[in-house]
């Protein structure tokens, strides 16, 4: 038997410390590497297939509702940027500045963008002059840059990977239904596709998106009980149109100004996968976003027919549209069954002689360990079977997951008891709507308010913090 090339090293355990666990994951499941660019990191293959199935599905979705695909400037004039005064300061500690163009310092200083509002602020005014063209429903696939101090893959970096949807409408009735439609397909993406349980709900007053009337997100908890906001969407009113003269005649033949909206997904979705499947031995990818979805191992492959049994079995499932993966390197079948449960592959089929023998195969599902015998008549049926069984394990594992670490408290005692005796978690509460009591209670627990959920419970007639009539159930968390 040949040496093995490589062995899969151990990980730290999540127990032991959860963000060295996860560092551990992003880079011996090579999802990534560290560049001399501070901040900065190298999205290898691997974790790059997975982001184009994450971009593969929304992007489907985004067109079937009538979004087109745009592509903006990555350089944003200093003198567009300061047209909206609240945006501008919301980013301003984030911004990256080009100063010079070769040797010549530049007049008008270039914003790297953080995001593209003003962009497509400017490109709106050029090209919207009636109602016969709104609503006009963008989006692009690019990179933004925000300087952050403390980075962390996929999480946090000062360059990453995002969608950003920009529409603009004739109405505020149009553009809010555009608003709450986004968050919807998100949290149906979260759900669906990522096998992951996500709040929806209304950011409060002072967390709201820099320049909008309202935001909505939806939050999901991981496997540590931090809360992660896993996408975001925007009802910007007519603010920005009035600071940048986006004006139409309407049907009465009045200049007006038309409403906006924007929303967006990034990069941070492959950590919140990894933090919320993932355990001891590795990843565990939903099948939807997996770039191998079944990997096929060969057991004691030098033995006549097998490697000729393998492809076969690996044409049948191309054919079914599965992406598969035939292993036939001179690996040890232990090797080669440990690296792929580090990559997270959801289903190993494994066929030998013995199984030729008797018409069958086992397949191990990653997601619980089990392993069972199919015949190789019902292969594909068996194959979809295990990956659907796959999701919602993984699903149902999550929400179980939220379930347990989700508490109602009512006053800020309790909070801190809950967090002192189960651990980090959601915190149910109610509030008065006052900043001055959010401020207080993540000062006095270390919980912040992560959105006003669009299911409202009753818990008590009064604020957690202050005693006074409450006006919103507010989920709490500690976040990253």
């Amino acid at each position: 038997m040949a040496k093995d090339k490589k062995l899969v090293t151990e990980i730290t355990s999540m127990d032991e410390d959860f963000a060295q666990w996860y560092t551990d994951i992003c880079k011996k499941a090579e999802l990534i590497e560290y560049t001399s660019v501070k901040g900065c990191m190298v999205i290898r293959p691997y974790g790059y297939a997975i982001w184009e199935n994450i971009q593969r599905i929304l992007d489907t979705t985004f067109k079937e509702t009538g979004h087109e695909n745009v592509c903006m400037p990555m350089f944003i004039p200093e003198s567009l940027l300061q047209k909206e005064k609240d945006h501008v300061e919301g980013f301003a500690p984030e911004v990256a500045w080009v100063t010079h163009g070769g040797n010549e310092k530049l007049e008008d200083r270039l914003c790297v963008r953080p995001t593209s509002e003003t962009l497509f602020c400017e490109h709106y005014s050029n090209i919207i002059h009636s109602y016969r063209d709104l609503p006009k429903l963008y989006n692009q696939w690019v990179s933004v840059v925000r300087w952050e101090k403390t980075t962390r893959p996929f999480l946090r970096s000062r360059e990453f990977l995002w969608q950003e949807g920009h529409t603009i409408h004739a109405t505020a009735e149009e553009a809010i239904e555009e608003t709450e439609r986004m968050l919807n397909v998100y949290a149906d993406f979260c759900e669906k596709s990522l096998a992951m349980p996500v709040v929806k709900g209304k950011k409060t007053e002072s967390d709201k998106f820099a320049g909008a009337v309202s935001t909505y997100a939806i939050e999901a908890l991981m496997h540590d009980g931090k809360a992660l906001q896993a996408g975001t969407s925007h009802y910007f009113g007519d603010g920005f149109a009035k600071a940048f003269g986006i004006e139409y005649t309407d049907k009465e033949n009045k200049r007006v100004n038309p409403h906006q909206t924007s929303w967006g997904v990034t990069t941070r979705l492959i950590g919140a996968v990894i933090m919320t499947h993932g355990d001891n031995s590795g990843l565990v990818l939903p099948p939807a976003v997996a770039p191998v979805q079944v990997v096929i191992v060969p057991i004691a492959q030098h033995k006549e027919g097998v490697l000729d049994k393998a492809n076969e079995l690996l044409e049948r499932l191309k054919k079914a549209g599965v992406r598969v993966k035939l292993d036939d390197t001179d690996n040890s079948p232990g090797w080669k069954f440990a690296e792929y449960e580090m990559k997270g592959v959801p289903l190993r089929v494994e066929i030998g002689p013995r199984d030729i023998e008797e018409n069958k195969c086992i397949i191990a599902s990653r997601w619980n360990g089990e392993k069972a015998d199919f015949s190789l008549d019902e292969l594909e049926s068996a194959v979809a079977q295990k990956l659907q069984e796959a999701h919602d394990g993984m699903y149902n594992k999550a929400l179980e997951n939220r379930r347990n670490r989700t508490y109602a408290c009512t006053t800020i005692d309790e909070i801190n008891k809950a967090l002192e005796e189960k651990g980090d978690g959601f915190i149910k509460a109610m509030w008065c709507g006052d900043e001055a009591c959010e401020d207080e209670v993540k000062e006095k627990t270390g919980v912040g308010s992560r959105c006003i959920p669009f299911e409202q419970e009753h818990l008590s007639d009064v604020c957690v913090c202050c005693g006074k009539p409450a006006k919103h159930m507010v989920y709490w968390g500690k976040a990253y």
